[in-house]
């Protein structure tokens, strides 16, 4: 990412997750790369649509295949310089199963994630339940290394 983009133009990375429920209860993916849960999602790809990441990222790492149902949050982290997009999905098929990604996957009733449900991603499961008519904005700006309780530097 360049420094001065030309123009003053801002980069920004776009991340996608989906909020995946079943029988009231949420879907989170256990990472592989650290001890953490997460709502199922990742980055973008060139020229792929957004709706074509969030499918892409769940099918990745939950084995799952969804729909996109709407758009429930946008997350700002400047930090990051990274733009995140939370979505309802449901699964329409595919098979829930670990994967090179995740470690396991498993529905939670919302108000018993497990403790090392990233911090950011328990706010968008929040958000999810204020069942609101259109999406939230909010700035996300701890880093990453505050959100796991990690000393700067020690993400692997």
């Amino acid at each position: 990412m360049e420094a001065n983009p030309p123009g003053n133009l801002a980069y920004f990375r776009i991340g996608v997750n989906a909020l995946i429920f079943n029988e009231g209860h949420i879907l989170l993916a256990h990472r592989r790369d650290i001890d953490w849960w997460n709502l199922p999602g990742g980055g973008m790809e060139l020229d792929e649509t957004v709706e074509e990441a969030v499918c892409r990222e769940v099918l990745e790492e939950t084995g799952l295949e969804v729909v996109v149902e709407y758009l429930v949050g946008v997350y700002s982290k400047p930090q990051k310089r990274e733009i995140v997009l939370t979505f309802r999905c449901h699964a329409i098929g595919g098979e829930l199963t670990v994967t090179e990604e995740s470690r396991a996957c498993a529905y939670f009733a919302p108000d018993a994630l497990p403790l090392n449900t990233l911090p950011k991603h328990r706010q968008r499961v929040e958000d999810a339940l204020l069942d609101q008519p259109r999406a939230v904005i909010r700035s996300q700006t701890n880093s990453s290394e505050v959100d796991q309780q990690l000393p700067p530097g020690m993400l692997p």
